[in-house]
């Protein structure tokens, strides 16, 4: 069940945008050809490759006419800037800080640790010397029956 292929014309309108129009599609409407049957299709490169370089800035990162550095907004919006970078500094030095106490908080825990295991290893070697001490000492005392 595959759908029959139309031929397919493609044509730019005024926004540098391709659109795609079949012709079966056109042929048909009442609308003017370059109406009739069209979907616009973005495109990431533009159809004149002179303008723009092929990217799409988003509306955020399109430069904005250089401010009067004398403006009241000018001078709100330093501001607010340098409050915003003051904050993040602080929060990435508490971050730093809160790291770094947490891996002397694990060190000192390591070295608990690594001390425990070794008292744990001495009283296992004294408890296995004991064990076979006396192993040894059931083994001589004991005298084979005689039937």
């Amino acid at each position: 069940m595959s759908r029959p292929s139309q031929p397919k014309l493609t044509a730019t309108d005024h926004n540098g945008v391709s659109v795609i129009q079949s012709q079966a599609h056109a042929a048909s409407s009442s609308l003017p050809a370059a109406v009739a049957g069209l979907q616009q299709v973005p495109q990431l490169v533009p159809a004149n490759p002179s303008t723009g370089g092929g990217k799409v800035l988003a509306p955020s990162k399109m430069k904005k006419p250089p401010a009067d550095k004398e403006s009241e907004e000018y001078r709100q919006r330093r501001e607010r800037n340098n409050l915003a970078v003051k904050k993040s500094r602080m929060r990435s030095k508490q971050k730093a800080m809160d790291t770094q106490q947490r891996v002397n908080e694990l060190k000192e825990e390591n070295e608990r640790l690594e001390a425990k295991i070794k008292l744990l290893s001495k009283e296992l070697s004294v408890l296995k010397d004991l064990f076979l001490e006396h192993a040894h000492n059931l083994a001589d005392n004991v005298q084979p029956s005689e039937f």
